[in-house]
């Protein structure tokens, strides 16, 4: 066979792997769930990349083993971890590397026992729930706990090391949290970190991003800002992220979610009083839906700031 003859086949039989994995469409659909992250973007094509050429490479006799898929996601909470995550599953089961699409996610409470013999059979459980697909595990350097002597993170630990070296073909495990705190984790367990292939760090928003994605989740719920209303919700989402506890595209959902009781309560009272609902009215997230939340609170501001207004 030609070196032309060749590459055409070989190119044909990667188009008929894409085609028939449908790849690019989870790739297109995490394109419009997720507002920017083009690194994670890339890494993601890349992983998905190599899993097509690795079945290339089988179908033409180069014997190799099965790609190390257990990954490690950080970043900060409401990032898109938890949605990469099902997105990989889903590329998994369509490429044949799990044999369900189906992802369980999980904390240290469901691992790790209270008592002497509680955390193995828990764990075991887990695993068996997860086998076929893929284990998210959330804030995983809460395993680890050096400071108590008698925590029972380890035994959990050491399952999970097993089951992610003798069981690859069964499952693929993702650790996901903070990134200093993964990378304690990893250090204080390097059995662990030479499991992780694949590290993807998950940056944090920008309010243009964020507000972004407020606008794409009042749409999927047929709502809309109008323009005053647009421009407290950015401000909205500029004082929420100097407040503690901010979750990004958590705490953008939790946001509008309140802003449509307000606006629900605005609309029930003018109807109730009379006012004939119209579609505009239904729709519509003024900025008064927006302004009574209590960020705008001049007694919740920190003090330093009530200090130099």
């Amino acid at each position: 066979m030609s070196a032309v003859t060749e590459a055409g086949t070989a190119s044909a039989d990667i188009a008929a792997i894409v085609r028939e994995a449908n790849i690019e469409a989870v790739l297109d659909e995490l394109d419009r769930e997720l507002v920017a992250l083009r690194p994670v973007k890339t890494r993601i094509r890349e992983i998905s990349a190599l899993l097509v050429i690795d079945q290339l490479r089988r179908q033409a006799g180069l014997a190799a083993g099965r790609p190390s898929l257990h990954m490690c996601f950080t970043g900060n909470p409401g990032t898109g971890k938890t949605t990469v995550a099902m997105r990989m599953a889903d590329i998994l089961h369509r490429l044949g590397y799990i044999e369900r699409n189906h992802v369980v996610a999980v904390t240290r409470d469901d691992l790790v026992g209270q008592y002497v013999g509680h955390t193995a059979p828990k764990t075991k459980e887990v695993l068996k729930r997860a086998f076929g697909g893929l284990l998210f595990i959330d804030e995983a350097y809460y395993l680890y706990r050096p400071e108590n002597e008698r925590d029972y993170g380890v035994e959990a630990i050491e399952i999970l090391l097993q089951v992610m070296e003798n069981e690859r073909e069964r499952l693929v495990v993702i650790l996901a949290g903070y990134k200093d705190r993964m990378d304690d984790f990893f250090r204080l367990n390097p059995g662990m970190s030479s499991r992780v292939a694949h590290h993807i760090d998950f940056p944090d928003y920008t309010p243009a991003e964020l507000l972004r994605i407020g606008n794409l989740m009042l749409g999927a719920e047929n709502y809309v800002f109008t323009d005053d209303a647009e421009r407290a919700f950015r401000e909205y989402i500029v004082r929420r992220m100097a407040r503690p506890r901010f979750a990004h595209a958590r705490s953008v959902r939790n946001g509008i979610e309140r802003a449509r009781l307000r606006h629900a309560n605005r609309v029930y009272e003018a109807v109730r009083t009379g006012t004939e609902p119209t579609v505009e009215m239904l729709r519509q997230i003024e900025a008064q839906d927006i302004l009574k939340s209590s960020v705008f609170d001049e007694d919740e501001r920190p003090a330093t700031e009530r200090q130099a207004a």
